[in-house]
């Protein structure tokens, strides 16, 4: 077995990546003296302009300290208790809040929806709507999409504008789940505007943890009147930070020079690398296309376990089973090179040759 220092760099999870040198530097420059509390200080309010000039409109910006709150308090937002909010069935709201859009909507139900790699297929909605009307079911409120998906796909400009349309036609309000929306917008080439509020985005999780920042989302509602007192349910509920200014001021490190977008390329181009690399290799499927900073890819059991002994990490639940690789702003060339190197070395010794799809 080879020996692995705890400092090596992973592929099981962007959230393990640490904090970028631009994020960092702009968290530093806030930690100087004091400033006002609760979003009352020059770094929030920079912060929340530097959002409205990259989406080139006038949204609210709200700062939480996750992705759960901020998709569970943005869904609650939408909802009265008596609606419900349709999304993919692998979406993140559904599989992995512990409950929380529910629980902040005080029990709006979740509906499921279809589709191929992981993206809503716009018929499922209207099926979902119209599968009944009457006053005993939970009226179909909100439709929630995740850019990029729980599989690593993307939304295509075409595809947020239809499923926006399809909302507005059913009269519902759209979500976005952004947790991973850099890495959707480095892998389209298109304004962060063409994917939200100009495609009928309501309101957008605009995730900073995976791209570099340290912790804190972005609650940006681009449909302004649905921000109504959303300041009491950050307050409420435990979102709004006393010294607010260190979940804001990377935000600026990340979005002033285009920080936030250079990452999410590199990670999407190691992703890359790293499926190509295993497509050469006998016995390793890709389950889905390569189009964010994710890799799925089905490998034979005794090739996950020797890959786990050599001490490399990655999950086996999310999606639809397979083994996901995750790649980070940090993430070389060589990190790729070599978990490739151990991969080929495990699957030319594999006696099923990748005949065998393991646990799901």
């Amino acid at each position: 077995m080879k020996t692995i220092e705890s400092s090596r760099r992973q592929f099981a999870s962007d959230n393990n990546s640490g904090i970028c040198p631009e994020a960092w530097e702009a968290l530093r420059e806030s930690n100087q003296g004091h400033a006002r509390g609760y979003g009352d200080d020059q770094w929030t309010e920079k912060a929340a302009d530097l959002i409205r000039d990259l989406f080139e409109t006038d949204c609210e910006v709200f700062f939480v300290f996750n992705g759960t709150a901020a998709n569970s308090l943005s869904l609650a937002s939408l909802c009265q208790s008596y609606h419900s909010i349709l999304c993919h069935e692998i979406a993140h709201v559904e599989t992995d809040e512990c409950g929380a859009p529910e629980f902040f909507s005080n029990g709006t139900k979740v509906l499921l929806l279809s589709g191929a790699n992981g993206k809503i297929d716009p018929a499922s909605v209207e099926q979902m709507v119209n599968r009944r009307t009457d006053i005993h079911y939970p009226k179909p409120r909100v439709l929630s999409l995740t850019q990029a998906s729980e599989v690593g796909t993307v939304y295509s400009p075409e595809e947020v504008r239809t499923l926006g349309q399809t909302a507005r036609t059913l009269g519902l309000r759209m979500h976005m789940d952004g947790a991973r929306f850099a890495n959707a917008v480095a892998s389209l080439g298109v304004s962060p505007g063409e994917i939200t509020w100009k495609a009928g985005v309501d309101v957008l999780c605009f995730g900073g943890t995976k791209n570099g920042t340290h912790v804190g989302d972005a609650v940006v509602f681009f449909n302004r009147d649905l921000a109504h007192e959303f300041d009491y349910r950050c307050k409420q509920s435990g979102q709004l930070a006393s010294k607010m200014r260190f979940l804001a001021a990377p935000w600026i490190g990340m979005l002033q020079e285009g920080a936030w977008l250079r990452h999410a390329n590199h990670a999407n181009h190691a992703a890359e690398l790293l499926a190509k690399g295993m497509q050469a290799i006998p016995g390793v499927k890709l389950l889905f296309p390569r189009q964010a900073n994710s890799v799925f890819a089905e490998l034979p059991e005794t090739v996950r376990a020797g890959m786990r002994e050599r001490g490399w990490f990655f999950y086996t639940f999310i999606g639809r089973g397979g083994c996901r690789m995750m790649c980070s702003w940090d993430t070389t060339e060589e990190d790729v090179r070599a978990f490739l190197s151990d991969l080929a070395e495990l699957s030319a010794g594999s006696p099923k040759h990748g005949s065998d799809t393991g646990s799901r």
